[in-house]
């Protein structure tokens, strides 16, 4: 039993990353953005990064499933 109940954690644990890994994905990508419009003083390089951070994270999210779903 007690082996069950560390897998539901580990599950636990891991489902609650993958909670926050779109958002803080499109965090970092804006961030970045936004850095490199003030560095370079244009004001359409933070969509861009945003765009690119959305795409990584949803990239990463379907890997993380599709590896999730293969194991069982």
């Amino acid at each position: 039993m007690p082996k069950k109940a560390g897998n539901l954690y580990q599950q636990f644990g891991k489902y609650y990353g993958l909670a926050f890994l779109l958002p803080v994905s499109m965090l970092v990508g804006y961030g970045i953005g936004y850095g490199l419009d003030k560095l370079f003083h244009t004001a359409f390089l933070k969509v861009v990064f945003l765009l690119l951070g959305i795409a990584s994270g949803i990239i990463e999210l379907v890997r993380e499933l599709s590896e999730d779903d293969a194991g069982k």
